[in-house]
């Protein structure tokens, strides 16, 4: 059953990604951008709402899993060369770690308002 919701979240994330990046992405990967911080977002916000074990499965692994791409950050970031490869990659990292922390503590927040 964990694996049908994985495959599930999957099959909801990852077109989602492939629409933003065919979307946005141009000489700045700003399609992959989006999804990675989107998805770390989000992320945090599961993880505040401590989902149970069924949920996690769909809504973590499988759509966040499949929406956000480390992969293509790499990729992208190589192809852009050092100086403005290394402005993406770390601006992407920053950006999904602030995203994820600000997800944790509004859900954090709005779970103890209920």
């Amino acid at each position: 059953m964990t694996a049908l919701l994985v495959a599930l979240g999957a099959a909801v994330g990852g077109p989602l990604r492939y629409l933003c990046s065919e979307t946005l992405d141009g000489r700045w990967p700003l399609g992959t951008f989006v999804v990675n911080t989107l998805g770390s977002a989000l992320a945090g916000v599961f993880a505040a709402l401590s989902l149970d074990g069924h949920t996690w499965a769909f809504a973590f692994t499988g759509f966040c899993g499949a929406l956000t791409s480390f992969s293509a950050l790499a990729v992208q970031a190589v192809d852009r060369g050092p100086r403005l490869g290394l402005a993406y990659a770390v601006s992407t990292a920053a950006a999904a770690l602030v995203l994820c922390a600000g997800g944790f503590a509004l859900a954090h927040e709005l779970v103890l308002q209920a």
